[in-house]
């Protein structure tokens, strides 16, 4: 739908109107029942929004395109299954849905746009523009071309656009921000609060006494869930990427030292860098009279007191010569010696005395510390030809219906064998399962996949691949008292010592609450008292999210606890403060922006929901799922 060219043309508004498109999806299905809505269609008809037609060719090229997009973003393959799990077929379908709505609702009111306008329009737009400004016919037919559009198509999609934009202006094109919502959103992200909060650890639960075997069997029973063994799986796996075929071994020292010579001086080296003083004068006679004073014995210092000139006002900093802007000042500075004053310099800004003070050398890495690097760099380099000729050779081997095991050691490769592995990437002691290539797409899609299934091939971010099968399974399992006890043990005193605190911590909240001061409590508890002064509920140092949470949560001057690392959190109030609302602030001008958005979003969002009513809305669930690929399900 060409949706990131449009949004370019357009305002905010527009911009919303798109939002709005993606945005009221779920909503839109709460509102039709989704039993309801799903009626039997004829052949190449998906629904109807009134008397708008969906067809059922439309949505299979919005959903073909959108699952592409979201293949690029990611870098990998993504099935029809993993789509429709992330609801992307539901995401276009609302989206065309509430397209279909506003065309009903711009032919009711008769609406047009003539051919004149749209030319106008897409002449005004800048995607299709040139450098220069002016409209670029190339460009507009190479667009066209990449988004699959015709002339003809893309003319029709850009004057429904266009009128669906022209119902949102009527419906929210004239909305501000009530100046009370801007004050209350404000307030509520900038009041501060000063707390007194202490934390007690697991030694202040005190002593805990060991468990009883009957006492651990019946946590055990009660909390059995925690205790189950996760599916692990068996893979073969094969990954070749330029890190993995790469052979800095066979790289000359010859063809490094080319390299290091080449980039020594960005990236292995520190270029000298001076302590740079200067004086300007606006004429060369003044700079030369000054000149020679500090020839018959004057210092820098004094001729720049004459000038009634600070420190601060001469000294331009420690500088590489790449960091001085004026390259006649840089020249003649670094043509200095320690101490030394130049004679008059003609510069940007007039004529100028230098001296140069403290010197720090350039340092630059000897090649023999860095050979190593760089022939793994030239190496990796010159194995993406190989990773492709080894891909090439595996995908031939695969296809004749060789196992990837012998496949691999066709092309001299073996393959790896990963024994146990669960969906989190961890082996049956649970750790993670070392030097995997792309491990978390690796594990996702060894879990999708089942035994003897062809699985396609991953595509690893710098240019390489990683086969996989799936061997063998082992299903999820309960694990028995015996197997457990020791982590069952662990678990109960964790339980046992959080209880303790929940309780001490509840205990301290109530003498909080009658009067008494944290302060004193954590002197007589021997307990660290901690301040924060500027406790927002954006954040705070020191705090984590849910404390924050449950501070913001308690009346001013109350008291309260939270959980915390390692213990339990327990504060106390001491002030609240709220800012003093300033609408003229550019923080306060770009919030009372965004709620506008928000306020429009909002508003046209209950108009299209109230239009799907008033129209009725059906969907084909058989055409859904058929341009899916999804209809055997």
């Amino acid at each position: 739908m060409l949706d990131g060219m449009r949004a370019a043309s357009q305002n905010w508004l527009g911009r919303t109107l798109m939002a709005v498109v993606m945005g009221v999806i779920v909503v839109s299905f709460a509102i039709w029942g989704i039993g309801d809505i799903f009626r039997g269609f004829g052949q190449g008809k998906l629904g109807v929004v009134g008397s708008t037609e969906i067809s059922a060719e439309a949505y299979r090229y919005a959903y073909q395109t959108e699952l592409q997009r979201l293949q690029q973003r990611l870098r990998r393959v993504v099935t029809n299954d993993e789509a429709r799990q992330a609801g992307l077929d539901r995401q276009v379908l609302g989206r065309l849905v509430t397209e279909a709505t506003l065309d009903q609702k711009a032919r009711s009111l008769g609406l047009a746009m003539s051919d004149d306008q749209l030319a106008k329009s897409v002449q005004d737009d800048p995607a299709f523009k040139d450098a220069s400004g002016a409209f670029d016919r190339a460009r507009f037919d190479a667009i066209l071309r990449d988004n699959g559009l015709n002339e003809r198509t893309f003319v029709r999609e850009q004057k429904a656009t266009y009128l669906r934009q022209e119902i949102g202006e009527a419906i929210a094109g004239g909305v501000t921000t009530p100046q009370v919502m801007t004050a209350a959103v404000d307030r509520f992200r900038n009041q501060a609060r000063s707390v007194d909060y202490v934390t007690l650890g697991s030694a202040a639960a005190g002593e805990i006494a060991s468990p009883s075997d009957d006492e651990l069997r019946k946590f055990y029973e009660a909390r059995k869930p925690q205790f189950v063994a996760p599916q692990y799986r068996k893979l073969v796996t094969l990954a070749i990427t330029p890190a993995t075929a790469a052979k800095p071994e066979d790289v000359s020292d010859a063809d490094a030292l080319k390299l290091y010579d080449s980039v020594k001086e960005t990236r292995f080296g520190t270029p000298e860098r001076r302590d740079i003083q200067q004086i300007v004068f606006p004429s060369e006679a003044e700079a030369q009279a000054a000149a020679d004073k500090i020839k018959g014995g004057a210092t820098f210092d004094s001729i720049a007191a004459e000038r009634k000139l600070t420190a601060k006002d001469t000294d331009l900093g420690s500088l590489s010569r790449a960091q001085v802007s004026d390259p006649a000042v840089a020249e003649a500075a670094f043509a200095l010696k320690q101490g030394e004053t130049s004679a008059p310099v003609k510069g940007k800004f007039g004529y100028a005395l230098l001296r140069v003070g403290a010197i720090a050398p350039a340092v630059l890495k000897p090649f023999a510390d860095v050979a190593k690097e760089l022939k793994g760099e030239i190496a990796r380099e010159r194995s993406k030809k190989t990773v492709q000729v080894l891909h090439d050779k595996i995908e031939d081997q695969r296809a004749s219906g060789k196992p990837l095991t012998e496949a691999a050691k066709s092309v001299g490769l073996e393959a790896r064998t990963i024994d146990a592995i669960d969906e989190r990437g961890l082996d049956h002691n649970g750790l993670p399962v070392a030097d995997l290539v792309a491990p978390a797409d690796l594990v996702r899609a060894a879990f999708a996949s089942d035994i003897g299934v062809d699985n396609e091939t991953i595509n690893t971010k710098d240019n390489g691949y990683v086969w996989f099968e799936v061997q063998k399974i082992d299903p999820s399992r309960q694990l028995s008292f015996d197997e457990v006890k020791a982590k069952v043990e662990t678990t109960w005193r964790a339980d046992a010592i959080e209880k303790k605190l929940v309780e001490k911590a509840g205990d301290i909240v109530k003498r909080l609450k009658g009067g008494e001061q944290l302060a004193k409590i954590a002197a007589d508890e021997k307990l660290e008292l901690k301040h924060n002064s500027n406790v927002r509920r954006t954040g705070a140092d020191g705090l984590e999210p849910q404390a924050i949470v449950a501070i913001f949560n308690e009346p001013d001057h109350g008291a309260g606890s939270a959980t915390a690392p390692g213990g339990r959190l327990v504060f106390q109030i001491l002030d609240t403060s709220s800012p003093e609302f300033n609408p003229d602030s550019d923080a306060n001008r770009d919030l009372a922006k965004q709620l506008r958005a928000l306020v429009a979003d909002d508003m046209l969002t209950q108009y299209v929901q109230q239009l799907e009513k008033d129209y009725g809305v059906k969907i084909s669930e058989a055409a859904v799922r058929s341009a899916t690929g999804g209809a055997e399900q």
